[in-house]
């Protein structure tokens, strides 16, 4: 089931008025009925995948168990390889299988033999990359210790299956998620409204810029030959606002979502293409993944500890296996890869921790300093989203060699035709930028100015529920992540 589709829209208010009106005395009544939603909101694209969470919520569950009564160092190693084997076994039989096969058979072609493999025709069930990494991180937690193992399994199992944020994230720990399943929750109309203005923010990202910035996206990056430069570099632009704009939109959906149900989850965004330097921008984007890898394995292969050669290393990895999370294709390794480039000149000199603070903080605008290195900084983001976006590696480059070598212009009137059809677009993309950043850091969007003038603030609020309602499609796009 799509956030943006007919059926949610009548999912969310049974599901809300069946929590708080019917099983609010109960926690686990509410539990229970969060874990029946949630099977019900993900089997909607194919119940046959429910089997798969099932089975790691399964595994998981018992694997926490059997940790938390032994105490036998070698036993304990054994049940959290079995997690890792069975969890990380079957993302790689449905994500990964294909792609080794036929990166195997590239290999030998290219040495002038010939080989033939089947392949199947397997479907990527939606999410697996993210509720692994979520279920994953119980049983390693568990097992270091940090988490106590639960006993109540409807609680874990919401916890797997949490409908809000299921198949794109954020990827939750247990000890801040799965501790909130224990807990009785009350209504507060204070978290409800913010929670109502992130789903009316995350729609309009997703229904109103994202997909309205899709059909030109396609259009440039399928026909790239025949543009020009201008034009190519302009779809790198439009790509890096379309997939900013759908990714934490739909972040923001399900932090509001999970606010209506009393539940609190990570900020996953904190307006990333605002950074000053590549370091920066990794700690304001998809935060709940960035984390994942450096607490689960950056940090246990050494961090920044040791000397350089080790610290490269480190480096490269955690970008290398974090562009091959996003997909069986190498393009996202390469992406990685490049990240990684840009990310290690900073480790060496020092320079990955120099922006914590917020840009331009107490200040209207930033100074030109700031502003020179957070463009720098979005030209070689959006320079490393064509790797990204590209079906393949020859795509890629290809895209990027007319970038650089078409510097011919197109005829001025091509060019103004182009540019009048996303017009009305650049504009809401203005207007959208103006609202990230007077409320950057902030994650109910209402900067100082619009809390202070209530007109303005509603009037904002009926524009975007007017554009999202014009912008509605019936094929219900569904979000970039969902393929990852």
């Amino acid at each position: 089931m799509l956030f943006n589709s007919f059926e949610f829209f009548i999912f969310l208010p049974v599901v809300f008025c069946l929590y708080w009106f019917v099983f609010k005395k109960s926690i686990k009544s509410q539990n229970v009925l969060l874990l029946v939603a949630s099977y019900v909101f993900y089997g909607w694209w194919d119940y046959r995948f429910l089997s798969l969470i099932l089975f790691s919520t399964f595994v998981d569950y018992f694997i926490g168990l059997a940790l938390g009564k032994t105490a036998e160092t070698s036993k304990r190693k054994w049940l959290l390889t079995i997690s890792l084997f069975v969890n990380l076994g079957l993302l790689g039989v449905f994500k990964y299988y294909n792609f080794f096969v036929e990166s195997w058979i590239d290999v030998w072609a290219s040495a002038g033999i010939e080989m033939h493999a089947s392949t199947m025709k397997i479907i990527l069930p939606v999410g697996i990359s993210f509720y692994t990494f979520q279920t994953l991180s119980y049983s390693i937690d568990v097992y270091r210790k940090k988490l106590e193992p639960t006993k109540n399994f409807i609680a874990f199992a919401a916890f797997v299956s949490f409908f809000p944020q299921l198949v794109a994230g954020p990827i939750e720990r247990a000890t801040n998620l799965l501790s909130q399943f224990y807990k009785a929750r009350k209504f507060e109309y204070k978290y409800a409204v913010i929670g109502m203005r992130l789903i009316l923010f995350g729609l309009f990202k997703k229904m109103v810029i994202a997909d309205n910035f899709a059909p030109f996206v396609d259009d440039i990056f399928t026909n790239h030959a025949n543009y020009s430069g201008v034009i190519l570099i302009m779809g790198a632009v439009l790509f890096a606002v379309q997939i900013y704009t759908d990714f934490s939109g739909y972040s923001d959906i399900a932090i509001g979502t999970a606010k209506l149900f009393g539940f609190n989850l990570m900020i996953n965004f904190k307006q990333p293409y605002f950074s000053r330097n590549i370091g920066e921008f990794w700690r304001r984007w998809h935060i709940s993944l960035s984390t994942w890898f450096r607490d689960y394995l950056y940090i246990p292969l050494g961090g920044s500890r040791g000397n350089r050669m080790m610290q490269l290393r480190n480096v490269m990895i955690i970008f290398l296996v974090s562009g091959f999370w996003h997909g069986a294709n190498w393009t996202f390794i390469i992406w990685g890869a490049f990240h990684a480039l840009l990310f290690i000149p900073l480790l060496f000199f020092n320079q990955n921790r120099k922006y914590t603070d917020t840009i331009a903080e107490g200040r209207w605008l930033p100074s030109l300093r700031e502003f020179v290195a957070m463009g720098i900084t979005f030209a070689l983001t959006t320079f490393a989203w064509i790797f990204f976006r590209a079906e393949s590696v020859t795509q890629a480059f290809a895209y990027i060699k007319t970038m650089i070598v078409n510097s011919t212009m197109m005829s001025f009137s091509t060019k103004m035709t182009y540019l009048t059809d996303i017009k009305p677009l650049l504009v809401i993309l203005g207007l959208f930028i103006a609202l990230e950043w007077f409320g950057r850091d902030r994650i109910d969007f209402v900067n100082p100015f619009l809390k202070k003038y209530g007109v303005v603030r509603y009037t904002v609020y009926f524009l975007m529920v007017f554009l999202i309602i014009i912008s509605f499609k019936n094929d219900n796009t569904s979000f970039i992540y969902f393929q990852f």
